[in-house]
């Protein structure tokens, strides 16, 4: 996609130092299957020969992942493609022939993947791309889940929250919100399902969805304390025969003053914790790296359309900093 070079190129390639943000799109540029990811969403995609002339799927997609990775609005997407050439160089853009897709061009193509939840369609593509590769491991899940927080005001259009979501206590804090389940290989942790609910839905409820059919260990933290006890555990002949190793809580491990052997039981709960917290670099990828610790939209199924892409995404950067990245790409 790259144009001519102008002065602003030879300016910008002498620089001294690359950013970060270049260097996360460059690796992000060779890692993501454009072509298969354009092929999904084809069949959806408006001809263009009714209406306003369409952009480039490709061009298109790259505009919504800059706003996915950089937790932008429509608005500011289009802005900050003007304004960085990181961005630019990016999305592939010559202004002397072309200017970027405006913010309502971005809202359309965001509506279509949400309608025809095509952002399942980019995760699902991942996860099978990774098993093609031998770089997603069977036979072991992590389960987990967070509270994403939205907004609580009242002073809207229609006077009232979101009905979709709902307040959930945590520790001595409330908070209001939707929950993301996910559900991640215990071998290298990259995801493998997603699922979403309103913020009041206990975790060990979602469970049962979060477990693949080929999965014969499970581990969780001790909010899924007695999920082996939970009728769509034990009425399904898969899931009863599961180990489910939940880590305890700390204070049912302590010991006597008096007690000078090994704890062995803070050992194995140690050694639990230790797979468990894997799950945990895919939430620290989608809230800090990409900055989602909001919701972005009302209603469960269009943030959970962008949790898709979301942690599709994280599988990727996964895989760059782990150094996978040809095999992946091989497969």
């Amino acid at each position: 996609m790259k144009n001519q070079i102008t002065f602003s190129d030879i300016e910008y390639e002498n620089r001294k130092r690359v950013s970060k943000r270049e260097v996360f799109l460059n690796a992000m540029e060779e890692i993501v299957p454009w072509d298969r990811w354009a092929e999904k969403i084809a069949p959806y995609y408006p001809s263009g020969r009714r209406g306003r002339p369409t952009r480039g799927i490709i061009t298109m997609l790259r505009m919504y992942l800059l706003q996915v990775w950089f937790n932008l609005s429509d608005e500011g997407v289009e802005e900050a493609i003007y304004d960085s050439y990181a961005m630019r160089t990016f999305m592939g853009i010559d202004f002397i022939t072309e200017s970027v897709p405006d913010a309502t061009t971005l809202l359309k193509f965001r509506h279509l993947l949400e309608e025809h939840e095509l952002g399942k369609a980019l995760f699902d593509d991942i996860k099978d791309s990774l098993d093609k590769a031998g770089l997603i491991m069977h036979g072991g899940s992590i389960v987990d889940a967070s509270l994403i927080a939205a907004p609580s005001s009242t002073k809207n259009k229609e006077k009232k929250r979101d009905p979709e979501m709902h307040q959930s206590k945590k520790g001595n804090q409330w908070y209001f919100g939707m929950k993301i389940h996910i559900g991640a290989d215990a071998g290298t942790g990259c995801i493998h399902t997603v699922t979403a609910t309103p913020g009041n839905t206990s975790d060990i409820a979602e469970a049962s969805k979060l477990i693949r059919e080929d999965d014969d260990v499970v581990y969780g933290d001790s909010g899924y304390t007695g999920i082996e006890k939970r009728a769509e555990i034990t009425d399904d002949e898969h899931l009863r025969k599961v180990n489910y190793r939940i880590v305890r809580k700390p204070s049912s491990l302590k010991t006597t003053e008096q007690y000078e052997g090994i704890n062995w039981e803070k050992k194995i709960e140690s050694r639990k914790a230790s797979i468990r917290c894997k799950v945990e670099h895919a939430f620290l990828i989608v809230k800090r790296d990409f900055g989602y610790r909001k919701v972005a939209y009302k209603g469960i199924k269009k943030n959970l359309n962008r949790f898709h892409v979301l942690f599709a995404c994280a599988n990727l950067l996964m895989i760059i900093r782990g150094g996978r990245v040809k095999e992946f790409c091989d497969a």
